[in-house]
């Protein structure tokens, strides 16, 4: 099984692109597209656009759920449930939700010693994040083992 992580954003989404087999997770680029133009529309529209492209009609979506420190939901997080619902309507995918706190933190880390310009990593962040989000999701999955658990 294939899936698309997205990372919702104010004015960036990331994407990356995993599957089950490999449990690989990689970025797969930003939608540079306000939340809120024409009522989320514009973001959904580019959002169907970017699942075609990678998915086509087969595969999942995986959305980044931006829940409070303390684990329930604020308004952001209820605002990535509706627009999966209105993504997952659009293109009749299921669509998962996956923790993503943090998930930028650790895009940030992960660029630290890159050597990558500010301007270089605020472009790729977000869909360095959504790897993130997208890796989490597939270490979860049904048979999969955590490296630390394959040590033991």
């Amino acid at each position: 099984m294939r899936y698309l992580a997205i990372d919702l954003g104010d004015k960036r989404t990331g994407m990356a692109l995993g599957d089950a087999i490999t449990r690989a997770a990689l970025p797969a680029g930003v939608i540079e597209v306000p939340a809120d133009r024409r009522n989320g529309e514009a973001l959904l529209d580019a959002l169907c656009e970017a699942v075609q492209t990678h998915l086509g009609a087969t595969g999942e979506l995986v959305i980044g759920l931006p829940l409070n420190m303390d684990g329930t939901q604020g308004p952001r997080a209820k605002g990535a449930i509706a627009m999966g619902e209105r993504l997952a309507a659009r293109t009749r995918l299921k669509v998962h939700y996956q923790d993503e706190r943090l998930s930028t933190a650790s895009a940030d880390w992960s660029m630290a010693r890159s050597g990558l310009t500010r301007g270089q990593k605020k472009a790729r962040r977000d869909a360095i994040a959504a790897a993130e989000i997208l890796r989490e999701f597939l270490a979860g999955l049904p048979g999969t083992q955590s490296p630390d658990d394959a040590k033991e």
